[in-house]
């Protein structure tokens, strides 16, 4: 058929070679997909199993980096959703359902408690709070509705390190599944199966995309019944990742190990630095001593991470706390931590129910990719406004 230059425009004849190899993943944008006849057309969430039917369930560039976390995390199957808050939401919607009972551990993070109690509990979720070292006790909590529990080790702020496999025992022998939040880790520093967990989520917004430029998530599971509830609720959810952010965590992955190196050095040398102060009550690091379930961590983890908390002793007032965040230069103020760059961002636990008795003396610090000394001395100046 003879075509006009305006149609050519979009149906062209256009060639290039073939058979181009880089180092990169290509970033593949698409919404439709186009098949080779009538017959092919289909619309299967599962592109792996039936081949690419539909952008909203993953270009090439999502189903590659949903291979390359499955591969991190040692897993059979991953779904990558557009946010870590979307990766929980997806695990809380497609694995409970009205009349079902679901556990979460008082330290959790906190959109995930908002979800439970503002959404599931609305459309028919019992939902029941847990102390989050609990460890095998955690049975006396499992009714006969109990279909997940969740666990966040260590936890948000307070940093609580579960015993995740004695949770896991008591969830599988009464038929529950277990969802572990394995941010903090990275997937790398915690085996989440190996330990029990049925399905693994984490934020790869923080380490793996490690730029603090992109907002992803990822659900890992080895169970194939498990990934089909999962893959036919995320098809009708819509939260499709961006194939842009997906080649940016692609190409964090690559730097991850050495980042995480550095990281974890630097961040134990600030750490054991402000144990040491005389205004710091406690220090709330998994690798040390001082932090509640030290011993989980040592027993279960093969390395620490950059995001930890301190809590002042008695005395700073709130502003005080405030002042002491304000007053750092090289920690930036806010959320979504796990790039290069240190961030403090201070907390009031007062009125949050079942939490530590830290109220507002607590603050959580993540250190970057600066020089750990630089860091420390940015510490110890800005320590002289508690004290003055």
């Amino acid at each position: 058929m003879k075509r006009s230059w305006k149609t050519k425009l979009i149906h062209s004849d256009a060639r290039i070679p073939q058979g181009f190899r880089s180092l990169v993943t290509p970033t593949y944008r698409g919404s439709t997909v186009l098949f080779p006849n009538a017959e092919a057309v289909s619309d299967e969430w599962d592109q792996e199993r039936v081949g690419y039917t539909y952008g909203l369930y993953g270009t090439p560039t999502a189903l590659d980096l949903a291979a390359r976390v499955c591969e991190l995390e040692d897993g059979e199957h991953t779904i990558i959703t557009a946010g870590g808050q979307g990766a929980i939401s997806l695990v809380q919607l497609a694995l409970l359902k009205a009349g079902d009972h679901v556990l979460i551990p008082e330290n959790i993070y906190g959109p995930n408690r908002k979800l439970a109690f503002s959404v599931l509990r609305r459309f028919g979720v019992e939902v029941t709070v847990y102390p989050p070292m609990i460890g095998d006790g955690i049975g006396d909590l499992i009714k006969d509705n109990t279909r997940l529990m969740w666990c966040e080790s260590p936890g948000s702020l307070t940093m609580e390190v579960q015993d995740v496999p004695a949770i896991a025992k008591a969830a599988h022998d009464r038929g529950a599944l277990v969802a572990l939040d394995n941010t903090w880790s990275s997937g790398v520093y915690f085996r989440a199966f190996d330990h029990g967990a049925d399905v693994e989520m984490q934020a790869l917004t923080k380490y793996i995309g490690g730029h603090s430029d992109l907002l992803l998530g990822a659900v890992t599971v080895r169970d194939r019944e498990l990934y089909e509830r999962l893959g036919s609720t995320y098809q009708v959810l819509g939260c499709a990742p961006s194939p842009d952010d997906c080649q940016l965590a692609l190409r964090g992955m690559k730097t991850l190990a050495v980042r995480l190196a550095q990281i974890e050095r630097s961040a134990l040398q600030v750490a054991q630095w402000l144990a040491a102060r005389p205004e710091i009550e406690i220090v709330l690091h998994p690798a040390l001593p001082s932090c509640p379930g030290h011993e989980f961590w040592k027993r279960d983890f093969t390395g620490s991470a950059g995001l930890f908390s301190i809590v002042f002793r008695s005395g700073p007032t709130k502003q005080q706390v405030q002042a002491f965040v304000d007053a750092l230069e090289l920690f930036e103020i806010g959320y979504s931590w796990g790039g290069l760059t240190s961030l403090a961002v201070n907390y009031d636990l007062s009125r949050s129910k079942g939490r530590s008795e830290y109220g507002h003396r607590i603050v959580r610090l993540y250190i970057g990719l600066e020089e750990p000394e630089e860091l420390i001395a940015d510490l110890e100046q800005a320590l002289r406004r508690i004290s003055s």
